[in-house]
């Protein structure tokens, strides 16, 4: 099958130089968009078809169109950084277009090539790259999204998709540095349960941890943890981020993807960064007891969560209705700064990328 190439619509009015500057100086995160989108459309009769970069402008949409009704929706998040030469690289592009293909066939949704997620990703970036933020953190965050669009009342799977890409001038998601957050442990709430859609990146399973994430926030907590939906009891993930833990001896441990957990490439990346320096890492089961007794009697000495917005993020200290406790010191351990400072630095082009995981795309 030969794949489209995208046709180029600029923007008529593309936002004047001058504000573009002043409007990525500090541009927090997910604010700040930029002028153009990549759109795909997909249908039975045509399959992938009408790619485009064109200018970033509100979805059309008819008011029986599937997604409204059935939340057949998927999406990825991933970042083009700038490298010190100014040239700009993609990270990890291609694992984020397997998981969203993996997605697609897990909601019933046309499968989207992965070459073509890449190449979407790629052409608007280049479109885009004067959007990118200078500065430590900073950024060009690509949310990659596709929805159902027949206008049709049934429960099926949708005739028709729209496959759309756009772009957000992001800065550092911790300004002055990462800080430990607090979390509430959710006894009553659970994110996702086996034989569900836990470990596909579809905007239900962030809905349903919205209340959860919530109730985290009127306990005075920065986020929620989940556990299991059986036993309520094994730690599986945050309302949008996997989670490590750090012990006295040096390994380390994370939950295993067992259908409910999100597998999230910065889980992978910091699994293989840790795995590259011999340090053993343990993909098993970890209950809240035991979280709670090993940072009691020092065992545990750090905790952090991962993810592409935050990218690490030290957690110290965590609570519930009928506990609270607090990791280490309660501030970043060495462990999390060095994990965090070492895929930054690839990340950024500022150390070997052993693995190949930046693209250079211009």
């Amino acid at each position: 099958m030969t794949q489209p190439s995208f046709a180029f619509e600029p923007h008529a009015t593309p936002v004047e130089a001058s504000e573009r500057a002043a409007r990525i100086v500090n541009p927090g995160f997910g604010r700040v968009f930029t002028d153009h989108m990549a759109t795909i459309r997909w249908s039975e009769d045509k399959g992938w078809h009408d790619a485009k970069i064109t200018a970033r402008a509100p979805i059309v949409m008819d008011p029986a169109a599937a997604v409204l009704h059935y939340a057949q929706e998927i999406f990825e998040g991933l970042k083009a950084y700038t490298l010190p030469d100014g040239g700009v690289a993609l990270f990890r592009a291609e694992q984020n277009a397997a998981r969203f293909r993996r997605s697609a066939k897990r909601l019933a949704m046309a499968e989207l090539p992965e070459d073509l997620f890449v190449a979407s990703c790629r052409e608007l970036t280049l479109a885009e790259r004067e959007w990118i933020p200078a500065g430590e953190g900073s950024a060009l965050y690509l949310r990659p999204f596709m929805i159902a669009s027949e206008t049709f009342l049934g429960v099926k799977p949708s005739a028709e998709y729209l496959y759309c890409v756009i772009a957000s001038a992001v800065g550092n998601y911790w300004p002055g540095g990462a800080k430990s957050v607090s979390l509430w442990v959710s006894k009553e709430f659970t994110r996702a349960a086996p034989g569900g859609t836990g470990d596909a990146k579809c905007g239900g399973n962030y809905a349903a941890s919205l209340l959860a994430q919530s109730e985290a926030i009127r306990q005075g907590c920065d986020q929620v943890v989940f556990l299991d939906a059986t036993e309520r009891r094994w730690v599986e993930e945050l309302g949008g981020m996997n989670i490590f833990f750090v012990f006295d001896d040096g390994t380390m441990l994370t939950p295993p993807l067992t259908g409910t957990i999100l597998p999230g490439i910065t889980r992978d990346s910091i699994l293989t960064l840790a795995r590259d320096q011999e340090i053993t890492v343990r993909e098993e089961r970890y209950s809240i007891e035991e979280w709670q007794a090993d940072a009691a009697s020092g065992r545990l000495v750090e905790a952090f969560a991962c993810g592409t917005a935050a990218v690490v993020t030290p957690i110290g200290k965590v609570s519930s209705a009928d506990f609270s406790f607090q990791i280490g010191d309660g501030q970043p351990g060495e462990r999390t700064q060095a994990l965090l400072k070492q895929l930054t630095d690839i990340q950024r082009g500022r150390s070997n990328d052993p693995h190949g995981w930046m693209q250079r795309i211009g």
